[in-house]
């Protein structure tokens, strides 16, 4: 009776498997097609979150004072990384002295960014782990690195 019954699962196991991989497929596909399509910022936003949440581990409680924190430190780095982009565009248009003046407000903007991020890990030291914050670190390319992957199609 067990090896009439073994049998009668064995492919409904077969058949279960194979489901899911045309479902995973499928998805796969589906988001491979939204490549021309603009990407959502609050599903990236909830998704970078879910990511960083994970990957650092974060309690609930520890979640209420990093994010805060962690979101200003964040807005204020990237409107600082565009301010050092747009010191780099046009350079062939622009005289020797220009481009020395660009250089050197660059120089001080990296120095803000510096200073900026040691605030930010004392602050932070308050709320999370040493560990925690090593791990955020990374957590930026990390994240990229996961989106690369998840839009990228299988097999290349």
């Amino acid at each position: 009776m067990d090896r009439r019954r073994n049998l009668v699962l064995i492919p409904m196991k077969a058949l279960k498997i194979y489901l899911l991989l045309l479902f995973m497929a499928g998805s796969s596909l589906t988001f491979a097609q939204r490549k021309g399509q603009p990407v959502d910022p609050e599903r990236l936003q909830a998704a970078r979150i879910a990511f960083i949440t994970t990957r650092i581990n974060l309690k609930t409680e520890q979640a209420e004072k990093f994010w805060p924190l962690f979101n200003s430190f964040t807005e204020s780095r990237e409107a600082s990384m565009r301010t050092m982009g747009d010191l780099s565009r046009g350079v062939e248009n622009m005289s020797e002295e220009e481009a020395k003046s660009r250089i050197q407000q660059k120089l001080q903007i990296q120095q803000k960014l510096v200073q900026d991020e040691k605030i930010f890990v004392a602050d932070a030291a308050k709320v999370l782990t040493y560990k925690q914050l090593l791990l955020l670190q990374n957590i930026a390319r990390d994240f990229n690195r996961h989106l690369y992957d998840r839009g990228r199609p299988k097999g290349n």
